[in-house]
């Protein structure tokens, strides 16, 4: 995606995700559940892995849903599409330095009952922003 004319503040954002950024490895998903920190923003709670110093890459990202409390694959599926989206147009804003502390991070989803997107969207920002302070 292009920037705007006229915006040269956007001209170097990526709003992609691509698949380097997505955590398939199954000895990180272990390490991140087992040595990572977590903390919970109702509906989202948040697993991460720091690295003692600051690295250029983006941190791979884990999304999560519940089958316990969503049984259809459907809606699990919409479920991790708005939290992809909603990190997916919150990462450029956070992550502008190029200087990541956290090199694996888990989202997963805890809520019973499924959220309208802009409650997602605040939620994800709102832990994203605390990630960033750490």
């Amino acid at each position: 995606m292009s920037a705007a004319p006229g915006h040269p503040e956007r001209d170097n954002i990526s709003y992609s995700f691509p698949k380097e950024e997505r955590l398939h490895s199954k000895k990180l998903i272990t390490e991140l559940f087992s040595k990572g920190s977590s903390f919970n923003l109702y509906p989202l709670r948040f697993v991460y892995l720091t690295n003692p110093e600051p690295v250029s890459t983006p941190p791979q990202i884990l999304v999560s849903v519940s089958k316990k409390y969503f049984k259809k694959a459907v809606d699990r599926n919409r479920i991790k599409r708005q939290m992809r989206e909603a990190y997916r147009l919150q990462k450029p804003f956070f992550f502008l330095n190029n200087s990541f502390k956290i090199y694996t991070l888990a989202i997963i989803y805890i809520g019973k009952e499924k959220n309208p997107f802009n409650i997602i969207r605040k939620k994800l920002n709102s832990g994203l922003e605390r990630l960033q302070g750490n």
